[in-house]
């Protein structure tokens, strides 16, 4: 299959809520904005992206799968995940799901979460332990770094 693009639909009764909380704490902007659906595109970036949300009643979606998105997290990889700590946490008061923290896996992160409960897990890649680095299929990490 050649893909030409491959982006999350976030399924939610909270279009607006939804869309106003992605541009003002993420960086995205509307693509394309109706009352069933938005598209957003985050092009500043080293690597863009895009994130849409459908409302989950739309004909659309088939009936059987018309509710609001359950059980997602989105990761967010950032440079400065402490920067990115005080500023969605402390300052804007967005919702700690788990407090900032460093994992022997390689990340020190956190999670918030948006308006439909979708987790939100901002993330630092930092050096894994020793232990977990043999759980790595290749080796990303120099000698240094380890």
């Amino acid at each position: 299959m050649k893909t030409n693009s491959f982006y999350p639909v976030i399924l939610t009764d909270k279009i607006e809520e939804s869309a106003k909380f992605y541009t003002d704490f993420f960086g995205f902007d509307t693509v394309y904005k109706a009352d069933w659906y938005v598209s957003l595109r985050k092009a500043k970036s080293d690597f863009p992206f895009e994130l849409a949300l459908l409302d989950a009643s739309h004909p659309t979606i088939p009936s059987a799968y018309q509710r609001s998105v359950q059980g997602l997290i989105l990761n967010f990889e950032v440079e400065d995940v402490d920067k990115e700590y005080q500023k969605l946490i402390i300052s804007d008061k967005l919702p700690l799901e788990l407090d900032i923290r460093d994992e022997d896996f390689g990340q020190r992160h956190f999670i918030t979460s948006d308006p439909n409960g979708v987790l939100i897990d901002v993330i630092k890649v930092i050096p894994p332990s020793q232990e977990e680095s043999a759980q790595y299929v290749e080796n990303i990490w120099s000698e240094e770094e380890k």
